[in-house]
């Protein structure tokens, strides 16, 4: 019981980190589509950034499960995290099929998402 109480600060505190870093990686992903349309360097590090800004929600999706199992949190940031990976991969399709109408108000809304995440308001 006590080593439950004294991971779970740690769990807690990779869980915010790692939200924190999601949120980081969806905010770098709107600056580098704005340099999609003005440099000619947009297109590679915007594709680069959705590869890290999908890690970034896996890792989320990691530090919610520690959070949860062995750390003895609730399961709820789960659910979030696993709901947020999904977003992320419907992200990923829509912007490789080019649909921009859809491709920017997600990422909007994943923005915005991240930030109540992060605010503790999931």
């Amino acid at each position: 019981m006590a080593t439950t109480r004294a991971t779970a600060p740690r769990h807690g505190t990779f869980l915010r980190a790692a939200i924190a870093l999601q949120t980081l990686t969806i905010f770098a992903q709107a600056v580098s589509a704005g340099l999609l349309l003005t440099a000619s360097y947009g297109e590679t590090l915007h594709s680069v950034g959705a590869r890290v800004m999908y890690a970034a929600s896996m890792l989320y999706v990691l530090a919610a499960v520690l959070a949860w199992k062995p750390g003895g949190g609730s399961p709820r940031p789960v659910a979030y995290a696993s709901g947020f990976l999904v977003l992320a991969s419907v992200q990923v399709v829509v912007g490789i099929a080019h649909l921009p109408a859809v491709h920017l108000p997600l990422g909007v809304l994943m923005f915005g998402l991240s930030l109540l995440a992060l605010a503790g308001r999931r």
